[in-house]
């Protein structure tokens, strides 16, 4: 399907009646009907749009809790009677979009996992077939693959999906990051240049995995002027059945979200009409993540080096190995000249990792 068709058909109707910026909060998980009811009546609705909880909570190994199952489905719908707000789910099959469907359930997303397998995609998209009334919401893949975004997108426009909008959880890593899912601003920076009406959704919880980094996340996705934030919160976080590191109460969420709209507006007014000012910013954004990126991976490449002092120690070989040592150089600056990089940088950046590995091992 051409990019155009699907960016220029998207109905944004949504989104765009809300004056306030679009604000999706609630507990990751719903527990009990006392539990999701008081957390939607201490939020503000004049911040908060749509109210979320997740019903059916799959994990990576069973036997943990797993979600209420459909009777959350009535507590949410008792909410938006109780409150007026929309309610949000996560959906991961055909009987999950039947059930949720049939409590009027308003907004509904793809889960990353699931966004991940275009069986689990197209089930959904064939169970949605003419439901143009509702809004679904498709987050990013585990694994940074922007045409498998888009193709979770197109299974579901196929179907007279017009609502839709994506959701920005953040990217799997496997090294140590500070990050509970890496947020990969560029790759999301390309992805808006190619769908810049498809609604972008920014979910700090699950990007940062605490409370902590959510308002610094949150301000970067106001800088790339996101449509939106999903939050997690939750009337007694410490006593979350699942994620309560990354939950906070309704009463954090309103204190963060003025604090993010006035920093936001006072922004504005000091780089008003500076398109350079912004650009830059941008930039710096991506380099300050690419540089977290190095040092983390420098960390895990120390750790090793300790590893083979301990071994070269207890085997009575030589800290010191020349032959390897030229081959990782020669490898090194044959790698970086493909990919533009210069000799003198790589040799300069080389020799100082080899300086600093030969000094951990002689201390190991």
């Amino acid at each position: 399907m051409e990019k155009e068709i699907l960016n220029n058909s998207i109905d944004r109707s949504w989104i765009e009646k809300w004056n306030s910026p679009f604000t999706i909060s609630g507990p990751c998980s719903a527990e009990s009907e006392e539990q999701v009811i008081e957390t939607a009546q201490r939020l503000d609705p004049a911040y908060v749009q749509v109210f979320r909880a997740g019903i059916w909570k799959p994990r990576t190994k069973p036997n943990n809790f797993e979600g209420v199952g459909k009777k959350g489905l009535q507590w949410l719908k008792n909410v938006k009677r109780k409150t007026g707000l929309m309610t949000a789910t996560e959906i991961a099959n055909s009987e999950h979009v039947k059930l949720a469907l049939s409590f009027d359930i308003d907004v509904l997303w793809i889960g990353a996992r699931s966004t991940s397998s275009p069986f689990i995609v197209q089930e959904i998209a064939d169970s949605l077939e003419g439901k143009k009334d509702k809004v679904i919401l498709v987050k990013n893949p585990i694994h940074p693959d922007i045409e498998l975004w888009i193709g979770a997108l197109e299974r579901l426009f196929k179907k007279g999906v017009r609502k839709l909008g994506v959701i920005h959880r953040g990217f799997y890593t496997y090294q140590a990051s500070k990050y509970r899912n890496q947020p990969n601003w560029n790759l999301l920076s390309k992805f808006r240049s190619f769908f810049p009406r498809i609604p972008v959704i920014c979910d700090p919880s699950h990007i940062c995995g605490n409370k902590e980094g959510i308002f610094s996340i949150s301000k970067i996705a106001y800088h790339f002027k996101y449509d939106g934030l999903m939050i997690e919160c939750h009337c007694n976080p410490d006593k979350a059945w699942s994620d309560s590191q990354q939950q906070i109460t309704p009463e954090k969420l309103l204190e963060l979200l003025k604090q993010l709209i006035d920093s936001s507006k006072s922004k504005e007014s000091k780089s008003e009409n500076n398109q350079i000012q912004k650009n830059l910013d941008s930039l710096r954004i991506f380099i300050d993540e690419l540089d977290e990126n190095i040092i983390a991976l420098l960390a895990e490449r120390m750790k090793i080096s300790k590893q083979l002092g301990t071994l070269k120690k207890g085997s009575d070989v030589s800290i010191l190995q020349p032959n390897r040592w030229v081959e990782i150089m020669n490898k090194s600056i044959k790698l970086g000249k493909n990919l533009g990089l210069s000799e003198e940088l790589l040799k300069g950046v080389f020799k100082l990792l080899h300086k600093e590995s030969i000094k951990i091992q002689n201390r190991m």
